[in-house]
Parts: structure tokens; C-alpha cells; sequence
């Protein structure tokens, strides 16, 4: 039998396997799921032996195991490394899924459940996708290094470790990853760019305790005031951000790029029903796309302090809280971002209040040339797969390990993602659409058959 005909054959087994993987609750934030943390990760050890990698470890790390195999067979082929995680994020609030997270439920075209789309899904369209390879040819095609970490939904804790632990067992000719989005339903993408990512957590003390605020109020700073007018004050009325210095190294777009995105056949409609807010909002001068993919961003994630429980308490707050991300594009260096964004909140500051101001973690933004041959190659086995038009794009999220891979190694990183902006990655009622998933499958195998020709 044919490559296409084998996995087509294959569809209602390979989706059944997917809702076993999806049935282990492997959510890396919480203890108590440590034991099916372990199990997953022998779960997909499993898996690879099937399909055909040898030397297969469940590797142990200060947090959670990591999976690693390796087929090496194919002298004179290239040598490809696959990245993606079997951790899945919590599924609270309970309440807001259709049908029970760790039950996978097929509705509409649709296969719901945690982890589907991120990244359990993705990271099962190569398995089946190097199986169906190994089952029609006997053999792998290309030399192949596969590591599915069990940590990237609390920070890839312990892979950096690994990946300086194993540098030369780890060298390869290109490194893929499955755990982005396609631009839209029947569009089939390769992500190019990605913006990098600081995070801060801003503490702003006024008074040494909670004061009473008929007592004290009106002659005392208030902690929640001060930082809400200061967060105020990071964008001007064009949606700039005011940081002093925070433009001044942005990789600016060609006009041949520009072109190329806004060209994309992105439907903005489609994008505000996915947000559902009532009108967008944005930097002035940029398109959406541009603004979602090409500009960097101040944002505010999260405030809090003083009394926020039932009824009322009148308390002048003694400490308020922010939590504050920078998103980076080309060139920025977020180093040097932390430092202006730091030095500008302490300027808008008065002296009436403390801040204590911390830099959580920082990421590179990412970009490749896609001229590489690799891209090229990778584009025609998505429209062969699934017989539509593959485009390129950027993505407005963050993906360090990629720039981390991308800067020790020196090789193209490809991103493709099978999943869909809008299938509630991280929220309730995850999904991945079928049709992409049993294309993805098509596609990774004809992916990875393409690169053994020269």
C-alpha cells in the first residue's frame, strides 16, 4: 500500500490512539498529577519505539521526565531533530467545558478535550506520521532525534539543561516544531516569526500596614491609585508604548514583506468574533496583522491588592501588585528593554511609594529567512496534504526554546502548526479540527519523505 492510502486506511486507529494520549491527565503544574506525568511520558517512549526510533530514554529532570529517541539509519540523509511537550495545562474551570476535559469528545468536525491542540495533538501527527513511513518502507527515511519534554507548560524547567547536557548528540541539520497555529481554517502555515517575551511583576508599597481609610485617607499614598495611574501612563493616546528608548532598535517590515502579510487571506471579521470585545484596538499606523505579529507590545496580565472578598472593608492598601509583559520583535534586545521599562515605571513613580521591581523571565524574538530549501520543501508537502495553498506567516506569541535551538545550533527551525487561533488552547473547550489533524498527518510524512531527495 501507498503512503497516502496506508494513513488514510489508518484514520479511525490513529484517532483512537489520540484519545488515549489525550486520557492521561499529564498536567505539569499541579503534584498530584505527577504519576500521570510518568505515565505519559512512558506513554509516548512507547510510541516512538513504534515508530521506529531506536536508543528510546525517559530521560529524569529535577521536575518531570523528558523523552528521547533517535533513528540514525539513513547515511547521506539529512538529520532532523522534532521538538514538542506531553504536559498539558489545568483544565479549571471544570464548569465551562462542554464535555469532561480528559474525556475526548469528537462534536462537530471537532475532537475536544485538553491537550489537543497544545500539544498532545500536534506532537501525535508526527508519531502516526513516522509510523505510516516506517510500515509502507520498512525504514525511516532520514536520520531523525525526537524530544517531547513534559515541562513546557511551567517554563521548560529542565530542558535547557538537557539540551547543554546532550549538544552533540542533539546536532542536526533543522530543527521542526508542531505547537502553533495555522493562519485559518483551510489554510495550511508555515510560522516564519515569533515575537519574544519579557515578564515583570511590579510590588508598590505605601504605608508600612493597612490603614484605616477614614482615619488615614486623603493624607496617606495609596498603593492601588498610584500603580493604576503609573500603568496608565505606559501607552500615549495612539497605543504606543511611552518607555523612552523602546522603538529605537525595531527591525522595521520591507515593503515586500509588508505586502506579502497583509496579502495573507486573514479575515478581520472572523478575528473579532474570535476575540469577541465590542471594537479593536492598536498602534496607529500598523494593520492588525502587523500590529499581532511585527510590533512590540506593553501589556498589562494582571493587578491586584488591598480588599477584594465579600461586603466592604475600608482599607487604605499598604502593598499593590501588577504583572506587566513586553513583546519583542526583531532586533530589540530584551536585556536591554527590561532596563528601559524598569528605569521609566520607577521614573513615573512618586516618592511617596517603595517599588520592587522584578524581571520574571526574558525571550528573543525569531525570524528566518524562508528561502531555505527546507521551507520550500515543507510548503509543498502542506499543499500536497491537504491539497490547498500553504502560506507563510508570523505568530504574535513566544516560543524560546526555538530561539534558544535556533542561536546554539545555527540551523532553520520550521513551525508547523496544525492547530487553529480560535481552538481555546489553554481555555476551556481545546479543540483540534479533525481535518487538520488527519492532513497534518499526511502532510509531516511527506514532509519528512521530500527531505531524503535532494
Amino acid at each position: 500500500m501507498d503512503l497516502i492510502g496506508y494513513i488514510e486506511s489508518k484514520r479511525e486507529d490513529n484517532l483512537n490512539e489520540l484519545k488515549e494520549f489525550l486520557r492521561i491527565p499529564s498536567v505539569s503544574a499541579k503534584s498530584e498529577h505527577k504519576p500521570d506525568i510518568e505515565r505519559a511520558a512512558q506513554w509516548v517512549a512507547g510510541k516512538l519505539r513504534a515508530a521506529g526510533l531506536e536508543n528510546v530514554e525517559i530521560t529524569p529532570t529535577k521536575m518531570h521526565p523528558l523523552v528521547y529517541g533517535e533513528s540514525l539509519r539513513a547515511p547521506g540523509k539529512p538529520t532532523i531533530l522534532f521538538y514538542g511537550h506531553y504536559d498539558v495545562q489545568p483544565a479549571e474551570p471544570l464548569e465551562l467545558w462542554t464535555s469532561p476535559p480528559f474525556e475526548p469528545t469528537v462534536r462537530d468536525g471537532n475532537l475536544f478535550g485538553r491537550g489537543t491542540a497544545d500539544d498532545k495533538g500536534q506532537v501525535h501527527i508526527h508519531l502516526k506520521a513516522l509510523e505510516a513511513l516506517l510500515k509502507t518502507a520498512g525504514k525511516l527515511p532520514i536520520n531523525l532525534k525526537v524530544m517531547i519534554e513534559g515541562e513546557e507548560e511551567v517554563g521548560s524547567v529542565s530542558l535547557w539543561d538537557f539540551v547543554r547536557q546532550n549538544r552533540e548528540r542533539l546536532k542536526a541539520d533543522a530543527l521542526i516544531v508542531s505547537d502553533t497555529a495555522m493562519l485559518a481554517k483551510g489554510v495550511p502555515s508555515i510560522t516564519y516569526g515569533l515575537r519574544g517575551l519579557n515578564y515583570y511583576q511590579i510590588e508598590i508599597t505605601g504605608p508600612s500596614q493597612d490603614l484605616h481609610s477614614g482615619v488615614f485617607g486623603g493624607g496617606v499614598p495609596n498603593p492601588i491609585t498610584i500603580l493604576a495611574e503609573t500603568i496608565a501612563k505606559l501607552h500615549d493616546a495612539n497605543f504606543r508604548a511611552t518607555v523612552p528608548g523602546f522603538y529605537d532598535d525595531v527591525a522595521a517590515l520591507s515593503r515586500q514583506e509588508r505586502k506579502a502579510l497583509n496579502s495573507l487571506p486573514w479575515k478581520e471579521k472572523e478575528f473579532r468574533k474570535t476575540v469577541g470585545a465590542p471594537a479593536l484596538c492598536g498602534e496607529k499606523g500598523f494593520t492588525i496583522v502587523e500590529q499581532l505579529w511585527a510590533r512590540p507590545t506593553i501589556e498589562l496580565n494582571g493587578i491586584w491588592g488591598g480588599y477584594i472578598g465579600e461586603g466592604a472593608k475600608t482599607v487604605i492598601p499598604s502593598k499593590a501588585y501588577a504583572k506587566i509583559s513586553t513583546r519583542l520583535v526583531p532586533n530589540q534586545d530584551p536585556a536591554k528593554i527590561a532596563k528601559l521599562v524598569e528605569r521609566h515605571i520607577r521614573k513615573l513613580l512618586p516618592k511617596t511609594v517603595h517599588c520592587k521591581f522584578e524581571v520574571l523571565s526574558t525571550g528573543k524574538p525569531w525570524v528566518a529567512p524562508y528561502s531555505h530549501p527546507i521551507f520550500q520543501k515543507a510548503i509543498h508537502a502542506l499543499e500536497a496534504g491537504f491539497g490547498k495553498k500553504a502560506v507563510f506567516i508570523r505568530e504574535g506569541g513566544s516560543i524560546p526554546f526555538v530561539t534558544q535551538m535556533h542561536d546554539t545550533f545555527k540551523v532553520p527551525c520550521v513551525l508547523l502548526g496544525f492547530g487553529l487561533p480560535d481552538e481555546n488552547a489553554h481555555a476551556p473547550d481545546e479543540h483540534i479540527a479533525l481535518e487538520n489533524y488527519f492532513g497534518g498527518i499526511k502532510s509531516i510524512a511527506l514532509f519528512y519523505e521530500q527531505l531524503a531527495t535532494p
